[in-house]
């Protein structure tokens, strides 16, 4: 059967346009419903105070603190395997190793994100809990170490990808001058796939930041401001997930929505960074 490309056009266009107002609906929404915090003044309170419940104060400050320490931990752990493995991936192995790593790269991506948490807590934690950190073994670093293996198959196909675009003339010209893999990855490629390494970082990050199902599970879920690795946490996501209000009306179920307004803001802000590097990837110099 053949369909007209004008026809085509007309799908991809709808499937875009049927995107953008979802994505604009569930701002909506947010908005809509957080806008009782937003007209009185108590959403930019809910960022900066503590959950306190027997005081009437929930203050989301300890999720976003939690959040964003759990995040950047994990992204520090994981930044140089995966740099390392894209290395390796791209320039530094035999062709034939380097399809078994990005296969394997690619499998990883694919397996659940409870997969991860399910072997974490039965061989990650108990060795937390015995060997290192004492306590319940559920704190930041768990959570971390296995929020970093999981965001790591996405930052490792950012690298590759950034590293084969670098023009093959340019490959060529360094493999007949004599450069070794390393020189022509050191002086060559990273240089020039800087803006896409960055974006992957970042990505990196803002896939970090969204998880629920490892910082639920191997978190703690402490509503309190992490002091330390071995401490607990809750993020916000891991809030959404656990607060259950039967008065709508109240601050603790409103405090909901803060969460979800401030991800939201943040997934924004990625995706305007992501935007800005890519086109400062493909803009022609000068």
């Amino acid at each position: 059967m053949n369909i007209r490309p004008g026809f085509s056009v007309h799908i991809f266009r709808l499937a875009a346009f049927g995107c953008a107002f979802l994505t604009i609906a569930v701002f909506g929404m947010m908005l809509f419903l957080g806008w009782p915090l937003l007209s009185s003044g108590q959403f930019f309170v809910l960022l900066t105070r503590e959950w306190l419940p027997s005081q009437e104060i929930y203050g989301i400050y300890p999720m976003i603190a939690g959040s964003m320490t759990i995040a950047l931990l994990a992204l520090c752990l994981s930044l140089p395997i995966s740099l390392g493995t894209a290395f390796v991936a791209a320039t530094l192995a035999p062709r034939r190793l380097r399809k078994v790593v990005l296969v394997t790269v690619r499998f990883m991506a694919g397996i659940p994100t409870v997969i991860y948490g399910f072997v974490a807590v039965f061989l990650l934690v108990p060795f937390m809990r015995e060997q290192l950190a004492g306590g319940s073994g559920l704190n930041i670093l768990t959570a971390s170490m296995v929020l970093a293996l999981l965001i790591a198959p996405t930052m490792i196909v950012f690298f590759v990808n950034g590293l084969g675009n670098v023009a093959r003339s340019y490959c060529l010209a360094v493999d007949a001058l004599g450069g070794k893999p390393v020189q022509k990855l050191l002086y060559l490629q990273l240089p020039q796939a800087w803006p896409t390494v960055l974006a992957g970082i970042i990505l990196g990050f803002g896939r970090a930041m969204g998880d629920t199902l490892i910082s639920l599970m191997l978190a703690g879920n402490s509503i309190a401001i992490p002091r330390g690795v071995f401490d607990s946490g809750r993020t916000l996501t891991a809030h959404i997930a656990l607060v259950l209000a039967a008065d709508f009306a109240s601050m603790e179920f409103k405090s909901i929505f803060a969460c979800g307004l401030v991800l939201y803001i943040f997934s924004v802000i990625v995706v305007i960074l992501l935007r800005y590097l890519t086109g400062a990837l493909v803009r022609p110099p000068g």
